[in-house]
């Protein structure tokens, strides 16, 4: 699925996939915390109106989740478990309150140690959906053509596209959100690598191993 693409209908059927997608890759407990970041995290951070926040507990749930789902790096989780609640609190309920400043918002975050601006995309994703898409390396790829710049800048030029796809993609009583799009990116990304590897084993594609034997 290309990033161009208007038909409200594709990407429907890529945000259906999510899940699945989810399940298909095999992740120690990814199927739980996916639910707790999608599902429960959501409903937790609300619940604590007019002051919600993150507590370190749910912030290195968080971080699980978003190590697990893409790119491990222990060191990250390890930082984030060992931040002291009372600032964990403190920044998440100024950087809620900033919004929908998502400048201001992603820097209260970034101020604690092992949070940079996608670990802070998360947290607020979860908070706001319908304003802060989750930064994740396959939505930046698709969006931008660059996974590898994590900065400040390129996360505010990234929201911004998502926030324009999902206006783009809203149909009447049917509202797509900046994270719809984000995760039916991801659930196409992740898609399309299985198919590739599906291809290139040779005991799912006798093809590729007759071809083997002819060049020996």
């Amino acid at each position: 699925m290309d990033f161009e693409c208007s038909d409200p209908s594709v990407w429907k059927e890529a945000l259906s996939n999510y899940q699945s997608r989810i399940q298909s890759l095999n992740k120690p407990n990814l199927v739980s915390l996916d639910d707790f970041y999608c599902s429960q995290l959501p409903s937790l951070l609300l619940q604590r109106s007019p002051n919600p926040h993150i507590t370190t507990p749910e912030l290195s749930k968080l971080m699980q989740w978003k190590l697990t789902r893409g790119k491990w790096r222990p060191r990250l989780l390890d930082f984030v478990s060992s931040l002291d609640d009372s600032l964990v609190k403190s920044a998440s309920q100024k950087a809620f309150g900033s919004l929908p400043d998502i400048s201001k918002a992603i820097s209260e975050l970034t101020v604690l140690k092992g949070v940079g601006p996608a670990t802070a995309s998360a947290v607020l994703a979860a908070f706001a959906p319908h304003i802060t898409p989750f930064m994740s390396d396959e939505a930046l790829e698709a969006a931008l053509g660059n996974s590898k710049d994590y900065s400040l800048k390129q996360y505010l030029l990234f929201a911004s596209k998502l926030q324009a796809k999902a206006k783009e993609l809203s149909t009447e009583g049917d509202p797509f959100t900046p994270s719809d799009v984000e995760r039916a990116l991801w659930s196409c990304a992740v898609g399309t690598s299985q198919a590739s590897q599906l291809n290139q084993d040779p005991k799912t594609n006798p093809s590729k191993t007759s071809k083997r034997k002819r060049k020996i």
